[in-house]
């Protein structure tokens, strides 16, 4: 009897430690759990914050970009002004002084309405011009400005008064081999009225070339 009771507490605590024991490997694993997950969870954090400061410095370098490109463009535009502006003062030291000037009026180029041929009388009248260019015997350059009336629509006007300028700078380059790089054309469309628009008259004088001589 008294065996029996010593091995039922022996059993008893066997059993006892066994459950102490199996109940703390449950919590160190719990525990375990727990870090391993806080330690997923921070490094998601972590994750997170450095997509979105590389997300910042992304957006940061588009606006920066961005405003690179405006100074960038700014400054082209500024420069090709500055270009124009030279240019222009270039071709005009080129140019030199003004020596004279010829007028193709109406009544003897004889342009047609909405027309830019050459009539003969347009041609005889441009060989008298060359004939007092050679009479210079200079090196010239020409600016050669070609004027509607105010018939038709302003857009138009500027592409009849430049096609109307370049058949006499075609005429003079083909006929008297007059170099091309000497030559100019301009249209200033119906924008410089000699004629009053309103008449016939002063409608036949705005159709007309002009070409201005420099030394």
């Amino acid at each position: 009897m008294k065996k029996n009771k010593i091995t039922f507490l022996v059993g008893t605590i066997l059993i006892i430690g066994l459950i102490a024991s199996t109940g703390c490997a449950t919590k160190k694993f719990v525990l375990g759990e727990v870090a391993t997950l806080d330690q997923k969870v921070e490094g998601v954090e972590t994750s997170v914050e450095e997509n979105q400061k590389r997300i910042k410095e992304h957006d940061e370098r588009l606006v920066t970009l961005g405003s690179l490109i405006k100074e960038q463009e700014s400054e082209m535009s500024k420069q090709r002004t500055e270009f124009d502006g030279k240019l222009s003062e270039v071709k005009k030291m080129a140019e030199g002084k003004l020596i004279f000037e010829e007028v193709l009026k109406n009544d003897e180029a004889k342009f047609q309405f909405d027309k830019w041929d050459l009539s003969d009388e347009a041609k005889v009248a441009l060989d008298k011009f060359v004939e007092v260019l050679i009479a210079q015997d200079k090196g010239v350059y020409l600016e050669i400005q070609g004027h509607t009336d105010t018939t038709g629509e302003e857009e138009w006007n500027l592409i009849l008064g430049k096609r109307r300028a370049e058949a006499v700078m075609e005429y003079l380059h083909k006929k008297y081999n007059i170099p091309l790089h000497r030559m100019e054309v301009i249209s200033y469309g119906s924008d410089a009225p000699v004629g009053d628009n309103s008449t016939r008259e002063g409608r036949a004088q705005n159709r007309r070339v002009v070409i201005l001589v420099f030394e």
